[in-house]
């Protein structure tokens, strides 16, 4: 079975360092940008299983990463979880618009997100 490859987008190091923890511990390989156009990039360089997209990100928003993950037919599949202190139904609705598959607000449960998570990428 191959290593699945989670991609975490977030300008808080607090939050990185606990998400790459959980992350590891639980089987997934990690990989950190800490900016939007670091995401796009590392999304460009080789795409992960799964990116937890922060909305609030230097450079490029999480939401101008949505969308244009979403606008190439190549990346269609992939499973993007907005992940955000911003949860008015208005951000909510916005991200599910863009194409997330998913949108958790913060603070949140690590143990809802890792479920979340499993889900989209199916158990490994």
């Amino acid at each position: 079975m191959t290593q699945k490859t989670i991609l975490i987008a977030d300008d808080e190091p607090n939050i990185v360092i606990s998400l790459e923890y959980l992350l590891q511990r639980d089987g997934y390989r990690v990989v950190v940008a800490r900016d939007g156009q670091e995401a796009l990039d590392a999304i460009a360089a080789g795409p992960p299983d799964l990116v937890l997209l922060d909305v609030m990100l230097p450079r490029v928003s999480g939401f101008e990463v949505c969308q244009n993950v979403r606008e190439n037919p190549a990346l269609a599949g992939m499973p993007i979880v907005m992940l955000t202190a911003k949860g008015r139904e208005i951000e909510v609705s916005k991200g599910m618009a863009l194409g997330a598959n998913a949108y958790v607000t913060k603070p949140f449960s690590t143990q809802e997100l890792l479920t979340q998570i499993r889900a989209l990428l199916g158990a490994h």
